[in-house]
């Protein structure tokens, strides 16, 4: 058994209190401290993602205590991919943050963050769902003090309504834990397939209650309609780094779905019959909508990024609502996708709005580096929008192809279609008003030798600066050019959650299943 699978919650979890109250007087100390902590966690996702290529499910017991009656890890593809995807965003929100100093306006920005790595890791390695519940209590604690970072009495309003939205829903993922516990004795992800699997149809009440409440409470965290409103108001009013990094956190909501609901509820499972399905494919598609819609009427270019945001988890959402091994690949490609696309954008909006006054989408005098920027905003609105050549058009049309053999395959073209149409039209709307349009004054050229802190002008942003939103923008290339090995792993892994036998004997055996 490998100890290295535990080390991407255990290395946070250290590094985070000694972070807190060892170096928050010494900001370069804990830069150093976080930047080396977080690539030893991308080296150490590496490796992982190495180890689970062989198709085999590893579970790590925590004390030998076996499960069901014990903590477990589970590490398979799915698990992997998700670590390294943690691991890269935050190594350039990191960057990002470090580069213009958004991290020195608190002192526990890093703190937090390795708080916020240490919930998410943890998320997607439990084979628990009370653990599940408890990294999704640690994110919760996390993100309110990175949403607030900085102060603000906006930023609380929103902070508090994202707190409050989540504490409901973390109240409902108790009755739900409760109410399964209560109809098949175990929590263990493992157990709970093999004993609902078994429940008789008569039986299963309270089983299809839990299976519901959980989906709510999944569907919170995924932002999906009929709980979406949170989303925007959050993102848009959050630090648009913090909001780069909350990329990964409605992936947090769509992997709780895809893994509970697929190995525990899965379509075979005789007492649910497909009705997670039949909720779930609606309220994707009125998210796409809702998020479409957004983006078209926009006012803001933070709220325009949330919308983008809510519309992608619509899209991703239809394929995972199919519930086929195709489908699910599909999905997780474009959820790969759509993280990075999301953080280029948050990383862009922070360079942007910084030299502008406000985050208006109203014409202003043209910004410094106006063309550099503009090919940036440009490169993501494309990738976000699902245009060639870049892996949004890719991952969109790997999902409309997945989705020809399912009984939702024209409700689903006509809404990716729709909503990739308005998208369009809106981030060109913007970008528009954004870099072309201007009140005609021409900004006066900087001197560099001058004194940065008598000129109040707007600063050009330095290398260090941009080069996270370029290298996001760069990974969607990457990924459209390692389209074919990218979806094969991901196939592999969708193909390892729909034949759980390896999960369920990994976990319930002797730690590992092939």
């Amino acid at each position: 058994m490998s100890h290295w699978i535990i080390a991407p919650v255990v290395l946070p979890a250290i590094l985070a209190p000694i972070i807190a109250f060892v170096m928050r007087h010494d900001i370069s100390l804990a830069r150093a401290a976080s930047f080396a902590g977080t690539i030893a966690l991308a080296a150490i996702c590496v490796g992982l993602v190495v180890a689970a290529a062989d198709g085999q499910t590893v579970s790590y017991e925590l004390g030998n205590w076996p499960a069901p009656f014990g903590i477990v890890l589970v590490l398979d593809r799915l698990s992997a991919v998700m670590l390294l995807l943690t691991a890269i965003l935050a190594l350039l929100v990191l960057l990002h943050a470090v580069a213009t100093g958004w991290d020195a306006r608190g002192r526990h920005f890093h703190a937090l963050f390795q708080f916020q790595l240490m919930g998410i890791c943890g998320a997607f390695l439990t084979g628990d769902a009370f653990n599940l519940f408890v990294f999704f209590e640690v994110l919760l604690i996390a993100s309110y003090g990175l949403m607030i970072h900085g102060g603000g009495k906006v930023r609380l309003q929103a902070g508090l309504q994202y707190v409050v939205m989540n504490l409901a829903g973390s109240t409902l993922f108790l009755f739900a834990l409760g109410t399964l516990y209560a109809a098949t004795g175990t929590l263990n992800i493992a157990d709970l397939a093999e004993k609902v699997q078994a429940l008789p149809v008569e039986d299963a009440a309270l089983v299809r209650a839990a299976a519901m409440m959980l989906m709510i409470v999944f569907a919170i965290k995924a932002a999906l309609f009929p709980v979406q409103f949170w989303l925007p108001a959050t993102y848009a009013n959050a630090p648009a780094p913090v909001a780069a990094l909350f990329a990964i956190m409605t992936k947090v909501g769509a992997y709780a779905i895809i893994r509970v609901h697929t190995v525990v509820f899965g379509p075979d499972v005789p007492v649910l019959s497909g009705v997670i399905g039949d909720w779930l494919m609606p309220a994707a598609l009125v998210t796409l909508a809702v998020g479409a819609v957004g983006v078209l009427g926009a006012r803001r270019l933070m709220s325009l990024l949330a919308f983008s945001v809510v519309g992608s988890m619509g899209t991703m959402m239809v394929a995972v609502a199919a519930f086929t091994a195709e489908t699910t690949a599909a999905a997780l490609y474009y959820l790969v996708h759509s993280t990075f696309s999301a953080a280029a954008l948050f990383l862009l909006a922070d360079l942007v709005v910084s030299r502008r006054h406000g985050d208006g989408l109203r014409a202003q005098q043209p910004t410094v580096q106006n063309g550099l920027f503009a090919a940036l905003f440009f490169a993501g609105a494309i990738g976000m929008a699902g245009m060639p050549p870049l892996s949004g058009f890719l991952g969109k049309l790997v999902i409309l192809d997945a989705m020809q053999d399912t009984p939702h395959m024209k409700v689903a073209f006509v809404a990716i279609l729709l909503g990739s149409l308005l998208t369009i039209v809106g981030f060109a709307r913007a970008g528009s008003v954004l870099f072309w349009k201007s009140t005609g004054l021409v900004p006066e050229p900087v001197d560099p030798e001058a004194d940065a802190v008598a000129d109040d002008r707007p600063q050009p942003a330095g290398a260090m600066a941009v080069a996270p939103t370029v290298l996001a923008v760069a990974m969607l290339g990457l990924l459209a050019v390692f389209a074919g090995p990218v979806s094969a792993y991901l196939g592999d892994a969708a193909g390892q959650l729909y034949d759980s036998s390896g999960y369920v004997s990994a976990v319930m055996g002797s730690g590992e299943g092939g």
